[in-house]
């Protein structure tokens, strides 16, 4: 089954890769639609008690000792539910927007769905990898051939970026292999059963996370981010943050934490202050932006800063938290970045400067703006105050553990500046919709239209879904809390050894 959500978008991509006109959309959305029966159905049929499900494992390279093993379990099970979830919509967006050779426009998105879905389910390092790289070439093409100024010289530099990480995976992966005993596995949990010393641990965790915190990104590691953000075309810069930046922190609980506990709990003051750093400062230079799409790039980078401190919190309400961040961040900020393109498609601007008055003509764009707004925001009884809320929790946790090793003033002030996220977001937040729906009209939105049809389709059960998952979190906690309590006292029980 788990093969099957693999093979749908990667056999629709073919399809659609040689039908040579608007068509193209259509067919991608009913296999995009197809992937989410898929995925419903193995969700209705997930067991969080059991451990890997829905396996597919059959000899890759068999002189080598390495599989092609897919699987699902709950650590995968959030990232796959929002993969499924968010491509459907992703290209429904895209409706209303005519692209130059739309065919292969919408093959690189199916394409790097079937990627995303590797990632996140394989169970062997070499297939992971080749997902992982994958994963990469889609939206290098995406950002390069519809993306807006500087395109060029900016996926250049997100290539430049990506492909190093990925060496050093790479090498970290190969030197995992060659430690495997006997005629060597790439299976995932034969890399847990690895007794490592510190020092190969050292090694291996400055190669993986290096990679990992490109991927998602972390101070100061983000360079690449602000920027292929905003020349990107709407649904790569949805598919970026909303999903492919989920790849570096399910990796970083997949694959660096149980590897190179360590490593992983030596230096996590370290990561958490790298973290923190991250989320302040995009939360405060999201303040002085004037483009709105730029400003949700950097409060998604801000975002991330609270996910990667709440991981290396070492305690599972930190590390649950950042599971149901995951899946809420993907959401809201797909959500978000989209109405951002329904404004800047109806008035051709996207600065603050030249926006205002927009809910006097557009009542049902304000609501559901304001919805997914909120949820970004944290507020409660919305998707983003449940993983939030966890996080800080664990984060407070870490702070409290540390009292040992770190003077009192720093501890607390590692909480607290933490929680200033729900502060800063607030007011960047709010500032962006006040400033675009608010206020008197300009020669911009002076003709501005409501939310068509189509756009509603997006819009609705997004924020559908901010509601539900605020309002009934646990029908999502319960998917992964047994795996992330499991996985965490396998790393804590490797610690202490």
């Amino acid at each position: 089954m788990t093969l099957w959500l693999v093979l749908i978008p990667l056999i629709a991509s073919l399809i659609v890769f040689f039908i040579r006109n608007e068509q193209a959309k259509r067919i991608a959305l009913l296999f995009s639609c197809l992937e989410l029966i898929l995925g419903v159905y193995l969700v209705a049929q997930f067991d969080p008690l059991k451990k890997l499900q829905f396996e597919t494992n059959f000899s890759w390279i068999a002189s080598a000792g390495i599989n092609f093993h897919l699987g699902i379990d709950g650590i995968g099970i959030l990232p796959v539910i929002l993969t499924v979830l968010l491509v459907p919509f992703i290209i429904l967006s895209a409706f209303e927007t005519k692209y130059e050779k739309p065919n292969v426009f919408y093959g690189l998105i199916l394409l790097m769905q079937a990627s995303l879905v590797g990632v996140f389910t394989a169970q062997g390092a070499f297939a992971y990898y080749l997902f992982w790289e994958g994963a990469l070439i889609p939206v290098y093409f995406l950002a390069a051939i519809w993306g807006g100024e500087n395109r060029i010289r900016v996926t250049f530099k997100f290539f430049i970026y990506t492909v190093f990480g990925s060496l050093l995976m790479l090498i970290a992966l190969v030197y995992m292999y060659m430690q495997t005993p006997g005629s060597h596995s790439d299976e995932l949990q034969a890399f847990y059963a690895l007794g490592l010393s510190k020092n190969t641990q050292y090694i291996i965790f400055i190669g993986l996370f290096i990679a990992f915190a490109i991927k998602m990104p972390v101070f100061p590691f983000h360079t690449w981010q602000p920027d292929t953000y905003t020349i990107s075309p709407t649904p790569a810069t949805m598919l970026l943050s909303g999903i492919m930046l989920k790849m570096g922190i399910y990796s970083v609980i997949r694959w660096l934490l149980p590897v190179t506990p360590t490593a992983v709990w030596d230096n996590s003051t370290i990561v958490m202050t790298l973290a923190i750093i991250g989320l302040i400062y995009g939360a405060i230079i999201a303040i002085q932006q004037k483009d709105i799409k730029r400003l949700l790039a950097y409060s998604s980078f801000s975002h991330v800063g609270l996910m990667v401190a709440g991981i290396f919190a070492f305690n599972h309400v930190g590390l649950q938290g950042a599971m149901i961040q995951m899946l809420a961040h993907g959401i809201n900020v797909v959500g978000l970045f989209f109405v951002v393109d329904i404004i800047q498609r109806r008035t051709g601007t996207r600065n603050l400067a030249d926006l205002g008055g927009i809910t006097q003509s557009a009542p049902v764009l304000t609501v559901l703006f304001a919805i997914i707004m909120l949820g970004s925001v944290g507020l409660p009884l919305t998707n983003g105050f449940v993983g939030e809320f966890m996080l800080l929790i664990g984060i407070f946790k870490f702070s409290y553990l540390n009292f040992a090793v770190m003077p009192l003033a720093i501890a607390i002030s590692v909480g607290v500046l933490a929680g200033s996220t729900l502060i800063f977001g607030a007011v960047y937040m709010l500032r962006m919709f006040q400033g675009v729906m608010f206020g008197e009209k300009t020669l911009k939105t002076a003709e501005f239209k409501d939310v068509t049809v189509s756009e509603a389709l997006v819009l609705v059960p997004l924020a559908i879904l901010v509601l539900v998952m605020g309002v009934a979190p646990n029908i999502f906690i319960k998917l992964s809390e047994p795996a992330t309590k499991e996985l965490l006292d396998f790393v804590i029980s490797k610690i202490n050894k």
